[in-house]
């Protein structure tokens, strides 16, 4: 009988805390710039103003779904229109892309939301509680008084910024500050309030508690990066063949002294402690790198402080290491084909939007021939063809227009229950929808059946709309 292994262990390994140190220099500056830029859109885009002219909202950014559009400064979206938000999509993967193939998971490090959202909290947890080395004694020591009022404090700032999240976020909706003081006295929808709700806990637990594992075990895009990225682009790298092997300063020299070979690297682990999602860089290449820069910053104080030279950690491409370890010199490549390509594509998808965007109507119509009958024989011998025409007007005013028809000369039309002529008018935004007969006299009725076009045009003439159909003798 075989011998069975039982395993009375865990299965997996259990999430340790991750505890990042505060840092400064160039990338935890442009982290701050970006942050600032960041939250500043969000919070404030809302309330930014953009005169449309009577009778449309005068709300820069606005998804108003009772009105069924979407405004975003001068460019105002239809539903019917709902393929430019493919046009999107697309614009934003292949940005994405281009991110990737220049310099890694840059937006990760920078500007996605998560990561923009736990700086700031990070930001907060430091200033209530203190930076990395006082959190981790703190916790150690377990919950006393003034412990337990840091975090109080804390959680409710870390709250209050999730609440503003989730109510800047439903101003998007409507007028941002009309509802934002319905918001305060109670007297909004409960939809905006359940929204309010649903953001408000999402980015306090998303940032204030997962962190980093939302990074590691949720997002697809570090797997997806992984198999797009290439050996020329930009990631933040760690220079093995000058930082090896590690040993502290005093030992460093003491090796130079025995004519034996010490690396810059003093194993100091401030590339660790500052990295918000606890990795160790030296190890290379992880998938829990942002690819944040936070670590460089950190290294290059050490190194100053050192004597030694920077950028023993720095963006640095796999072509590069591997050369360096055969004391080749760098190369770099920023222009190669996939760099050509997608700024190609998205060159090309926002000239087709915007010339689609430039040239679109805002005058519509639709017509449907009956089906039973097709054509109806008047006693006198002529034939009628019945039609419903549907108008539709995308101006926010009310709009006079002029229908008619072309093809067989002897065709007339006249529109049922109507005695304006052939001119009616459309409401603002609305569709009207009208019930139209086509006659042919007794003595012109067609052999075949004949195309007839429908036209619509405003009274000012420079606008119209048409529609092809047909008229069927029998």
């Amino acid at each position: 009988m075989e011998d069975e292994t039982i395993i009375t262990g865990p299965l997996y390994e259990a999430s340790k805390k991750v505890y990042p140190q505060a840092t400064h220099g160039t990338f935890r500056t442009i982290k701050w710039g970006l942050m600032a830029f960041c939250l500043g859109v969000y919070y404030l885009m809302p309330f930014l103003r953009w005169d449309r002219g009577p009778n449309l909202p005068d709300q820069a950014v606005l998804l108003d779904m009772p009105g069924r559009r979407f405004y975003f400064f001068f460019i105002e979206i239809w539903p019917q229109e709902v393929y430019y938000f493919t046009g999107l999509l697309i614009l934003a993967a292949m940005t994405l892309f281009l991110m990737n193939a220049i310099a890694g998971r840059i937006w990760c490090g920078y500007l996605c939301w998560q990561t923009v959202w736990t700086d700031l909290f990070f930001a907060v947890e430091r200033w209530v509680e203190g930076d990395r080395r006082a959190r981790m004694m703190k916790d150690k020591k377990g919950l006393t008084f003034s412990r337990l009022r840091e975090l109080v404090v804390k959680h409710v700032l870390w709250l209050l910024i999730a609440l503003f999240t989730g109510g800047a976020f439903v101003l998007y909706f409507a007028d941002a500050p009309t509802l934002l003081k319905e918001l305060a006295t109670g007297a909004a929808p409960g939809v905006a309030y359940i929204w309010v709700g649903i953001l408000t806990f999402t980015t306090y637990i998303f940032a204030g508690h997962m962190r980093e594992q939302t990074c590691i075990f949720m997002c697809p895009w570090p797997r997806i990066q992984a198999a797009m990225t290439d050996e020329w682009a930009l990631n933040v790298s760690y220079e093995s063949t000058r930082g090896e092997p590690r040993m502290s300063v005093k030992k460093a020299q003491h090796a130079h002294e025995r004519g034996e070979k010490a690396g810059d690297c003093i194993d100091c682990n401030q590339c660790v402690a500052v990295c918000p999602t606890g990795v160790d860089i030296r190890d290379g290449s992880q998938l829990g790198c942002i690819q944040c820069g936070l670590c460089i910053d950190a290294c290059n104080i050490v190194m100053k402080e050192v004597g030694r030279p920077g950028d023993l950690v720095a963006y640095d491409t796999d072509i590069n290491i591997a050369r360096r370890a055969e004391n080749l010199p760098p190369i770099y490549r920023p222009i190669r084909p996939r760099t050509l390509i997608y700024p190609l594509v998205i060159l090309l998808v926002a000239g087709v939007m915007a010339l689609k965007l430039s040239t679109r109507a805002d005058l519509f119509v639709n017509v449907l021939h009956d089906r039973n009958p097709l054509a109806v024989t008047m006693s006198d011998g002529g034939v009628r063809n019945g039609f419903t025409v549907r108008v539709l007007n995308k101006q926010p005013n009310d709009r006079k227009v002029d229908l008619s028809i072309s093809g067989a000369s002897s065709l007339q039309l006249s529109i049922v229950d109507d005695k304006g002529g052939h001119s009616v008018t459309v409401g603002p935004d609305q569709t009207l929808e009208l019930r139209v007969s086509v006659l042919a006299p007794a003595g012109a009725v067609p052999d075949q059946p004949v195309d007839v076009v429908f036209t619509v045009k405003d009274e000012t003439g420079a606008t119209e709309a048409i529609h092809k159909d047909h008229f069927f003798p029998r």
